[in-house]
């Protein structure tokens, strides 16, 4: 179920899914979006500072926000389907913080998951309240990689008239 802002708390962690990145994927990935040496090939790579192939920052992002998508509407589904009302999750007014900590290599499996780290009523908007979490990506061998501050609007409580 997808929580009303109200009935979440600080602390509040959601594990959004698992990814392995693989080499074709990373390859096929920046050749569209990153076209870097080091994320082209293994022999463009070991010329280079990572000394091997990774992935693009801006894939392991987008995975992020792949799994997150899935995760929401697999939430959503849940509730319909044991007839539980589920808040609404609106747009994000933006991010802070991205960084890409460690670089992700061909065959690392990333686990992303949220903490809530406080909530904001709107003022603007009173049947949203502003959810503020750490989005975090951590890889096999429990060392973090990715993470940045998200905000984003939850419906509140109440908030419909249907």
């Amino acid at each position: 179920m997808i929580d009303f802002f109200e009935d979440i708390r600080e602390g509040d962690r959601l594990e959004l899914g698992r990814h392995t990145f693989r080499k074709d994927d990373i390859i096929r990935f920046a050749e569209k979006y990153d076209p870097q040496p080091f994320h082209l090939s293994e022999e463009g790579a070991a010329k280079t500072h990572f000394g091997r192939l990774c992935a693009s920052g801006w894939h392991t992002a987008s995975v992020f926000m792949k799994l997150f998508v899935a995760k929401m509407k697999a939430m959503q589904a849940e509730a319909r389907e044991a007839g539980t009302p589920f808040a609404r999750i609106g747009p994000s007014p933006g991010f802070e913080d991205l960084k890409w900590i460690k670089p992700v290599f061909v065959g690392d499996t990333l686990t992303y998951t949220r903490i809530v780290t406080g909530r904001t009523e709107s003022r603007s908007r009173p049947e949203w309240g502003l959810l503020h979490s750490d989005m975090l990506a951590h890889n096999q061998d429990g060392t973090l990689v990715f993470s940045f501050k998200a905000t984003v609007f939850v419906e509140r409580l109440g908030a419909r008239s249907d």
